[in-house]
């Protein structure tokens, strides 16, 4: 279907379609490509959202406000075509612009942080003028409604599974008096609700935005404590606090102090709703790259109860704060997470082995260009992994060094960076004609290499041998 859309829009044959790495929703990606147009094909089974996501974009396109064209719709089946923005977010700027410049903060990040703001401003203002806040989903605004479902987010999906002792009412008792100081704070514009590096493509050297379906009403103050307190984005303080003010300047804040103090509150609230987040998919689904925020989630928590302590009494939540604050083994959760490395072996009779840790992609070695042992009689029922076959691999030393040196430099440098970009997930393919020889004998290479070289945990699977798996 939406290969069928793509032509209706571009008036082109798709010439290839490509299924984009997940995010955090059950909403998915592909990238269509045909002739030299190219668009971002969604399926998303909630049509609600999909109804409020196509009509914001709408608005916030005519009010020049640099989102993603909406090119094509079949609502009906809940697919839609939008425009291609590239791969860059902020968040993969931002990491690279650190490893290129030894974990600092530069000028030039800080210029792109600032167009950044430029645009919230834009889309808070102009987005309360123009969005159809009739079709915001699940809620029109974020209301007492909405913060308790976050609060209860974070008692059920991260106090508890993170085995956080605490006094429910005490704790029910204090969620009450945290909201009614939240909505104290002016609370009628267009709120983005997640306004994170992520979602913020970078195109052309400028920012563009996505990912605002659940946007709502609400207080300025939110979003900024989204993109400013960002867990793995960790700014800097200086930098934080520079940014703060650029967008009260921006957006033209009048009582400066009242709106800092609502302002950290709305960062507590945000922390809490990402923390329930990091749980659910953390500890629930067993996605382990979102426990990795965690501790970067908690020394933010720490800065705060340190220097920005909401101006009323929450007793329960303070000491359920401080609690998390001082747990070891949350703050070291990320540690003990190392990069698996998923070496296989396969054939190409059969489909090169699907990635299922939720990443995609990974690297896939072609061996059929090595010398084939498959070839005589003697290698038929052995493996790579058998002496005579390495003895016949012996004989060919310079080609298949020249084979498996280069893999490794390319593999080299996607574990090095994988590490620093604490990824917990690699594939590693070396394809043959049967799968038993050639790409056995250099997926056991690779494995013992990887085992040898780096800190990481190493899966080999021989995908025509299964019961030879070595897991």
């Amino acid at each position: 279907m939406l290969c069928h859309l793509f032509r209706q829009w571009s008036g082109l044959e798709a010439e290839g379609i490509k299924l984009l790495p997940p995010s955090g929703s059950n909403r998915r990606y592909y990238r269509i490509v045909g002739g030299e147009r190219s668009a971002i094909g969604v399926y998303n089974a909630d049509f609600k959202e999909n109804t409020a996501f196509i009509s914001f974009s709408r608005s916030l396109r005519n009010a020049d406000v640099a989102v993603p064209e909406i090119y094509a719709t079949e609502e009906a089946y809940g697919i839609y075509l939008q425009q291609d923005l590239g791969d860059e977010t902020l968040y993969n700027l931002l990491i690279r612009s650190r490893l290129e410049n030894e974990g600092l903060f530069t000028d030039e990040l800080k210029e792109i942080y600032k167009k950044v703001i430029d645009g919230l401003v834009e889309i808070q203002i102009k987005g309360k003028e123009s969005i159809n806040f009739d079709l915001c989903y699940p809620r029109p605004a974020f209301d007492r409604q909405s913060m308790t479902w976050d609060l209860q987010y974070f008692k059920y999906y991260f106090l508890k599974l993170a085995h956080i002792q605490f006094d429910e009412q005490l704790f029910e008792d204090d969620c009450q008096r945290f909201m009614d100081y939240l909505l104290e704070a002016e609370h009628d514009f267009f709120l983005y609700r997640d306004f994170q590096s992520r979602n913020i493509m970078i195109h052309n050297d400028e920012p563009w935005f996505i990912d605002y379906q659940g946007g709502r009403r609400g207080a300025l103050q939110y979003d900024l404590a989204s993109l400013l307190f960002d867990a793995k984005a960790d700014l800097p303080i200086e930098v934080r606090d520079e940014l703060l003010d650029y967008y009260i300047d921006k957006a033209k804040i009048a009582d400066t102090e009242q709106f800092k103090e609502h302002y950290y509150a709305y960062v507590f609230i945000r922390i809490m709703q990402a923390m329930g987040a990091y749980g659910y998919r953390g500890f629930f689904e067993r996605k382990s790259h979102f426990l990795r925020s965690i501790p970067f989630a908690i020394n933010n928590l720490n800065f705060l109860i340190q220097n920005h302590l909401p101006p009323i009494a929450l007793p329960e939540m303070l000491r359920i704060w401080q609690e998390i604050c001082d747990d070891e083994s949350l703050r070291t959760i990320g540690n003990s997470l190392k990069l698996r490395v998923t070496v296989t072996s396969f054939s190409y009779k059969h489909a090169i082995p699907t990635d299922t840790s939720g990443n995609g992609g990974g690297h896939v070695f072609d061996c059929r260009a090595l010398p084939n042992p498959g070839r005589y009689p003697q290698y038929h029922g052995l493996t790579g992994r058998d002496e005579p076959v390495i003895n016949f691999f012996d004989n060919f030393t310079d080609e298949i060094n020249l084979f498996l040196d280069a893999a490794k430099v390319i593999v080299r440098q996607s574990v090095m960076r994988y590490i620093e970009r604490n990824f917990t997930r690699l594939s590693v393919n070396f394809g043959c004609t049967g799968g038993q020889h050639r790409s056995v004998f250099c997926a056991e290479a690779m494995a013992k290499w990887l085992s040898e070289e780096f800190d990481v945990e190493v899966k080999l699977i021989h995908w025509e041998q299964r019961h030879l798996n070595n897991n």
